[in-house]
């Protein structure tokens, strides 16, 4: 038999193999066009925010006077809106303190579900337990409760309480955390389920114990995830302004930042031009947590996504 004959017989009948459908998508979002897409979709959203920091550095006047895109044909330039934000009046007090009550607020509010979390984790993927499936379902379904019903509840709790008076923003830090591990849990529990048994296996046959598969072998592979739903968590702290408002009980000293933003406009909503300026600077510390885990948050979202 020849050669060609081989080939011809060994060659597929529906001629060579068509591509699927995932990889005609990768090639196509890998050219120029998914480049041109990427780029278009980055400009539409970053003008919103370049629009916001070109007003807050407006007048007051021409600001109520015409749109921010107006600036680069009568330029006028002014820091007024930032010093009477950032140091306030007499009656509104200073934005730093609002901001400093955010950072109290939203570093616990992010550490303790995370906290609590891995190690909920690590009981519902690794340790065998009776009704260990069933108690991980309920604790998924918890999700589905709307946080607006358990607000009233958790505040009856609180109020009057001898804990409150030492330690004003439990309430805050409580709600937060309570509200965030049924997240936490389901997606810090998938990322451990895909952890090879393996190398819990050969830990265990060396003699380690619970405590140090879980500080030695499962701590280090979950530091993508458990950053990812850290950015998560605390971009949703901060710009939170339901809970904070509510658990604070109206004491101007332990509000948050979000708080001082909505009453910045004033009662009759005469002073909404200093909201641009206040919007930018309540940014800055999100832009910087983000940026700073920015490799995690991306090695995190892709993790357990490709096998292999």
């Amino acid at each position: 038999m020849s050669q060609s004959a081989v080939v011809t017989k060994s060659a597929p009948r529906g001629g060579p193999a068509k591509k699927s459908a995932a990889t005609s998508a990768k090639e196509m979002l890998s050219s120029r066009v998914g480049s041109v897409v990427a780029l278009i979709i980055a400009v539409l959203w970053t003008i919103p925010t370049f629009g916001l920091f070109i007003a807050s550095i407006r007048p007051e006047t021409a600001i109520k006077r015409s749109g921010w895109w107006t600036f680069f044909v009568n330029p006028e330039f002014t820091l007024d809106n930032y010093r009477e934000v950032l140091f306030g009046r007499a009656s509104s007090g200073a934005l730093a303190n609002y901001f400093m009550n955010s950072l109290v607020i939203t570093i616990p509010s992010t550490l303790i579900p995370l906290a609590v979390a891995v190690l909920a984790a690590y009981a519902f993927s690794v340790l065998q337990w009776r009704g260990r499936d069933t108690v991980f379902v309920i604790v998924f379904a918890l999700q589905i409760v709307p946080m607006q019903m358990a607000l009233i509840p958790l505040l009856r709790i609180f109020a009057g309480s001898a804990l409150m008076e030492s330690l004003p923003y439990i309430a805050v830090w409580v709600g937060h955390s309570i509200f965030a591990l049924p997240l936490a849990i389901f997606l810090l529990h998938n990322f451990m389920a895909e952890i090879p048994r393996d190398l819990i296996e050969a830990a265990r046959v060396d003699g380690a114990g619970h405590v140090t598969v879980f500080m030695k072998i499962m701590l280090p592979l979950l530091v993508p995830a458990i950053a990812s739903f850290a950015i998560f968590q605390f971009l949703w702290v901060w710009n939170d302004l339901l809970v904070g408002l509510t658990f604070t009980g109206g004491n101007n000293a332990i509000q948050p930042l979000t708080a001082r933003l909505a009453e910045m406009a004033g009662s009759r909503g005469q002073d909404w031009h200093l909201l641009t300026s206040g919007a930018f600077v309540s940014i800055i510390i999100p832009i910087g947590v983000f940026l700073a885990l920015q490799r995690y948050f991306v090695r995190g979202l892709l993790a357990g996504s490709v096998k292999g």
